[in-house]
C-alpha cells in the first residue's frame, strides 16, 4: 500500500508511540490526584506543555490541551466573539476556503447577530493583504485565517496578517493544523494571538490537540466540569496522547528542514509529471504551498471514481478534506479559487510524509495517467469534449 493521504492523517511515529507506552500501561495515574502515581502523570503533563510551548515560541501558560483542531478552532473563535460582544464589536473576518470547523462556527455566530466578512482567496489560493486591511472596521473583533490550506496546501502571509491585526488592535487566530510540524511557526514573531493544532497531522496520535492563546486572552469554556487546563477545559487529561504529541512535534521541528527538502523534491516531481496529462491543472500556487501537498484537477472525470481505481492499484489518495469526503458537493476550496463545478469534481489530492519514497512516487506517476485515460474513455462528458460538442475548460 502506498499511503498519500497525510493531510487526512499520518502514521503514528515509533518515537511518539514509545513515549506514550508508559502512560498507556503502568503510569496511568490521574494528573489531578495527590498520590505519587498522579503526580508522575502531572509532571509528564507539564513537561509536554513546556516542550510544545518551546516548539511554538510560546509560554507554557499559553498552551491549552484539547481533543484536536476542530475543538481548538471552536474555542478560539467563540472566545474572541464573546470578548468582542462585551465591547460591542461583533464583526469577524475570515476567508472563503477555511476548514469547516471554522466556517460552521462562523455560521453559528452569524445566526447570533455577528457579521462575517469572507475574503476572496483568488486563483492562487492566497488572500490579498489590501483586502484584509480594507475589511477591518471599528467593530472588528477577530480575524481568523488558516495558516496553510488543508486541500490545496497554499500558505498565507501569516506574519503580515498578524502585523495588520496588531496595528488595528484586532485579535488574530490561525487554524495551523496543516502547518505546525511542516513549516516554521513562531507565535511571537508572526504576531499570532491564538493558534490551533492537531497531533495526528505530524505523526502524533489522534484525539489530541492544542489551543495556543496569548496570555491575557480570556477563553470561553466549551467543556465544564473541572479545574483542568487552568479551569478552561474540564475533563481528565489524556496524558498518553499529550506526551505522544509533544514527542512527535519535537521530532517534526528537529527534522523540518530535511523532511521539507525531501518532500519538495517528490512533490515537484508529481507536479511536473502529472501536469503533462492533457487538460489538467494544478490547484493553488506552485511554490507558496506546503512541501508535501499536490492537488490537481483532471477535466472529464469524477474524483470519486479516480480514488476508487487508485485504491484498487494500492494507492491511498483523496480528493479533498477527509471531513467532507461523504459529500457529493464539489470542494468549497476549489470553488473559492474559481474552479467550475464540473472541473472541481475531478480533483486529486496527494499528500506526502517523511516516510514517502521516490519509488512510490514513480509508481503513482505511472498509474495516475492510466486511470485518468481509462475513466475518460468511459465518460460521455469527455466524449462530447473531444468531439467538440462542448468546449474544454482546462
Amino acid at each position: 500500500m502506498i499511503y498519500l493521504d497525510n493531510a487526512g492523517t499520518t502514521e503514528l511515529s515509533k518515537s511518539a508511540l514509545d513515549a506514550m507506552m508508559p502512560y498507556l500501561t503502568r503510569e496511568y495515574g490521574n494528573a489531578s490526584s495527590l498520590h505519587s502515581s498522579g503526580q508522575r502523570s502531572k509532571e509528564a503533563l507539564e513537561t509536554a506543555r513546556e516542550d510544545i510551548a518551546k516548539c511554538l515560541n510560546a509560554s507554557p501558560r499559553e498552551i491549552y490541551f484539547t481533543s484536536g483542531g476542530s475543538e481548538s478552532d471552536n474555542q478560539a473563535i467563540l472566545s474572541a466573539a464573546e470578548l468582542g460582544a462585551k465591547k460591542n464589536k461583533k464583526h469577524i473576518i475570515s476567508s472563503k476556503f477555511e476548514h469547516h470547523a471554522v466556517l460552521h462556527t462562523l455560521k453559528k455566530l452569524e445566526k447570533q447577530g455577528y457579521k462575517v466578512t469572507y475574503l476572496d482567496v483568488y486563483e492562487n489560493g492566497i488572500i490579498h493583504l489590501d483586502d484584509l486591511e480594507s475589511a477591518i472596521t471599528e467593530e472588528t473583533c477577530l480575524v481568523t485565517i488558516m495558516f496553510a490550506n488543508n486541500e490545496i496546501g497554499t500558505i498565507q502571509p501569516i506574519k503580515e496578517i498578524g502585523e495588520i491585526c496588531r496595528k488595528h488592535g484586532v485579535l488574530f487566530h490561525t487554524d495551523a493544523v496543516q502547518a505546525v510540524g511542516h513549516i516554521n511557526v513562531d507565535v511571537k514573531d508572526q504576531c499570532i494571538d491564538m493558534l490551533s493544532l492537531s497531533a495526528h497531522k505530524f505523526h502524533g496520535p489522534k484525539g489530541i490537540g492544542v489551543l495556543y492563546a496569548k496570555q491575557g486572552i480570556l477563553l470561553t469554556n466549551l467543556i465544564e466540569g473541572g479545574a483542568q487546563e487552568r479551569g478552561r477545559r474540564g475533563g481528565t487529561e489524556n496524558i498518553a496522547g499529550i506526551v505522544g504529541m509533544a514527542q512527535a512535534l519535537k521530532d517534526a521541528v528537529k527534522e523540518l528542514d530535511e523532511v521539507s527538502k525531501q518532500e519538495t523534491k517528490l512533490r515537484d516531481k508529481l507536479i511536473e509529471s502529472l501536469g503533462k496529462i492533457p487538460h489538467s491543472s494544478l490547484n493553488g500556487d506552485a511554490k507558496l504551498r506546503l512541501s508535501n501537498n499536490f492537488n490537481m484537477c483532471f477535466e472529464g472525470i469524477e474524483g470519486e471514481s479516480l480514488l476508487l481505481l487508485l485504491d484498487d492499484a494500492g494507492i491511498c489518495a483523496s480528493s479533498g478534506s477527509a471531513c467532507t469526503s461523504g459529500s457529493l458537493d464539489p470542494s468549497h476550496v476549489l470553488l473559492a479559487i474559481g474552479r467550475p463545478h464540473e472541473v472541481a469534481h475531478g480533483s486529486l489530492r496527494l499528500t506526502l510524509s517523511k516516510y514517502t519514497t521516490e519509488e512510490e512516487i514513480d509508481y503513482v506517476i505511472k498509474k495516475v495517467p492510466e486511470v485518468v485515460e481509462y475513466l475518460r474513455k468511459m465518460s460521455p462528458v469527455w466524449d462530447e469534449l473531444e468531439k467538440g460538442k462542448k468546449q474544454h475548460i482546462l
